[in-house]
């Protein structure tokens, strides 16, 4: 076995070891994990679903917390289309695609923002003609989200939108001046000002069990490496055996063991 001394396979060890140590501790976890996340978003869904639409008032006094995202809510109010926003970058149905930001007042003087949906378009970079939100006092229905994260914050001015990369009322408020409240509404199919409507659906992952077959992938990724390492070094092992013994196999042509005994 000295021959696992030798840098070539103390190469091969370390990687494969490596490789093993990181599916069991990092790699099928973190799917483990996403797949534990998703579940207990489909749950907060399916337990939304089941909860009639109420006012928002007696939702959330304030914006959209995690502990009420998916809560079916009701406003009514009127659009303010001058200070929407679109959201970059998304993909329906594996077209190109913005999406709808749209300030909304209600009657009782909350500033609310509205995901009215998206809308195709034919690259990222072109913005396409949005349909304007119906004017005058409307009553809407949609789900609560949380606000989205951009790291950089970035809002472009593009087209006479204000661009953003991410679904966020804050970044929207910033842009617009308006003391928009954190989060937004998601319309459904059917209401007033709707576009093409956003799916509901957990957004940390896809169908389900996706993940927990990607984390029981990792598994079996780290069993064939450490059976393919052991079927790596028995099969050196069997080659070694197999070989003569290279010093008597010098003796013996030099003729060596054929002079020993004359030698006495």
């Amino acid at each position: 076995m000295r021959f696992l001394l030798r840098p070539g396979w103390l190469a091969l060890v370390l990687a494969v070891l490596a490789f093993v140590v990181a599916c069991y501790t990092f790699l099928a976890p973190w799917q483990f994990g996403r797949e534990a996340e998703r579940e207990a978003q489909q749950q907060a869904i399916d337990a939304a679903s089941a909860t009639p639409p109420a006012p928002i008032g007696t939702i959330t006094p304030f914006g959209v917390t995690p502990d009420v995202e998916w809560r079916q809510a009701q406003v009514t109010g009127t659009y303010l289309p001058d200070d929407q926003g679109l959201v970059r970058l998304r993909v329906v149905d594996g077209r190109p695609a913005v999406e709808v930001l749209t300030p909304f007042r209600t009657t009782d003087g909350r500033l609310l923002t509205v995901a009215r949906g998206t809308v195709e378009t034919s690259s990222g970079s072109v913005t396409p003609e949005i349909a304007p939100p119906p004017a005058g006092e409307v009553t809407l229905t949609g789900r609560l989200r949380v606000d989205q994260t951009d790291p950089e914050g970035r809002v472009l001015d593009e087209a006479g939108f204000r661009q953003l990369y991410v679904a966020d009322s804050r970044l929207l408020a910033t842009a617009t001046g308006l003391a928009l409240e954190p989060g937004r509404l998601q319309l459904a199919a059917g209401e007033p000002g709707v576009l093409t409507p956003l799916p509901v659906l957990p957004p940390s992952g896809g169908a389900p069990f996706t993940n927990l077959s990607y984390a029981l992938q990792w598994i079996t990724f780290g069993i064939i490496a450490l059976v393919a390492l052991g079927y790596f070094i028995r099969l050196e092992l069997l080659q070694r055996r197999g070989r003569p013994d290279r010093s008597a196999l010098r003796r013996a042509l030099s003729g060596e063991d054929d002079e020993a005994p004359l030698a006495r």
